[in-house]
């Protein structure tokens, strides 16, 4: 899905708890007083195409950490941002100011 958007578009990635089961259920887990086991809902999405997985606790550090990975392989066609330069501006008013005051003598 990253590749086919490189040179145009976009893909969104949603990562979501969830128990996968319904709100009845989890009621009558949590008054027995059993643990409810959370998982993660991740959903990737292009516009036209989505996919969905869940991950598990004990799964979750390994899938970050390919997650990763491949984000910052595809992080190429990203565009750099423009930045306003903050330390010119203040320089020049230091310089200004420091000139103008009068030589105590």
């Amino acid at each position: 899905m990253f590749e086919r958007s490189t040179k145009l578009g976009s893909v969104w990635v949603t990562l979501k708890r969830s128990s996968l089961k319904s709100k009845v259920q989890r009621n009558k887990l949590a008054t027995a007083g059993e643990a409810i086991e959370y998982r993660c809902l991740i959903r990737a999405t292009d516009g036209k195409k989505t996919i969905s997985t869940s991950v598990g606790p004990k799964d979750h550090q390994r899938f970050q950490a390919s997650y990763a990975t491949i984000l910052k392989a595809h992080m190429t066609a990203l565009k750099k941002r423009e930045r306003k330069d903050k330390k010119k501006p203040a320089e020049a008013d230091k310089r200004e100011g420091s000139s103008k005051r009068p030589k105590k003598s």
